[in-house]
């Protein structure tokens, strides 16, 4: 009888193992229906915000994803056109404008924000001369300091050569990723000209969870965490082709298109500074155009 008893123990021990390992690879990256995950929505995968507050201070659209296992963001781009306001001129740089064209992307791990793009700057002309007025998008790329490791804030450009210059018109690729631990790979490439880096940041790891974020803006100069000022400035024209997030998915990193139930939309200060377009077909991908403007539609 104890041997029976044995057995049958034995027996229900290895039916609760094998159990559990079945239940175990059920729930990474599972389709939640029938369906691709990859296209629809992964098993557990965390839903956006309906909405979220805006930081003041910019004109800007954001599609920002929920916090789960993301891993970056990407997408193509066309650079919009510019259109300033003459009212608006920089007192202390003669030539620049109050108001500052950019689009980036960006993410938030364990508190650290990112910012990393492409933003209207001064370049070196011909002669090897800082121009006084800003000339070309550039890439830029901003992160805050992690108080667990002491890592410290920090900006930079990409250097001002004209390999690193893109203009209104131009369509670029661009995307960041959390290559490994505490380290993120930004990327643009258009026109015959590319730029990559490795970047630092120690809140990044791989098995985060974090949230990642798209943005165009008119940005405005000292104005950070402020109302915005009143503009008659426009940046128009910019077209995304396609957007999507990294993830991890049966061993391999791959793209996720960002359809419009996987983003919060955010249009700050108000919807009424934005003119979006978009068909159905390109809110499954990611895609859209985008017009700004200061004074509003």
């Amino acid at each position: 009888m104890k041997k029976l008893s044995f057995i049958a123990g034995f027996a229900m021990l290895l039916w609760t193992v094998l159990l559990a390992c079945s239940e175990e690879k059920a729930t990474p990256d599972e389709p939640e229906t029938g369906g691709d995950p990859i296209t629809t929505f992964f098993k557990g995968e965390v839903r956006p915000s309906e909405t979220l507050p805006c930081f003041s201070g910019a004109y800007y659209r954001k599609v920002v994803s929920s916090k789960d296992k993301w891993l970056g963001i990407g997408g193509k781009v066309v650079l919009p056109q510019i259109t300033f306001d003459e009212n608006r001129k920089n007192p202390n740089k003669p030539g620049q404008y109050l108001d500052n064209p950019s689009i980036y992307l960006g993410g938030n791990m364990g508190g650290q924000e990112t910012d990393i793009g492409l933003t209207w700057e001064v370049i070196r002309d011909e002669n090897g001369n800082v121009t006084a007025d800003r000339r070309a998008f550039r890439p830029f790329l901003r992160r805050t300091g992690y108080s667990a490791t002491g890592q410290q804030a920090a900006y930079e450009n990409a250097p001002a050569e004209s390999q690193y210059y893109w203009y209104p018109g131009d369509e670029v690729e661009i995307s960041i990723r959390v290559l490994e631990n505490k380290k993120i790979r930004f990327v643009v490439a258009g026109e015959g000209k590319r730029f990559e880096r490795d970047f630092d940041c120690d809140g990044y790891n791989v098995n985060s969870f974090g949230e990642f974020k798209r943005v165009n803006a008119i940005d405005q100069v000292a104005n950070e965490g402020k109302p915005v000022q009143p503009t008659q400035t426009e940046v128009t024209g910019a077209e995304w082709k396609e957007t999507h997030y990294f993830r991890l998915y049966e061993g391999e990193v791959v793209e996720v298109p960002v359809h419009n139930q996987r983003f919060t939309d955010m249009r700050c200060p108000g919807r009424n500074h934005f003119n979006i377009i978009a068909t159905d077909e390109e809110l499954k991908v990611g895609a859209e155009k985008i017009n700004i403007s200061g004074s509003g539609y």
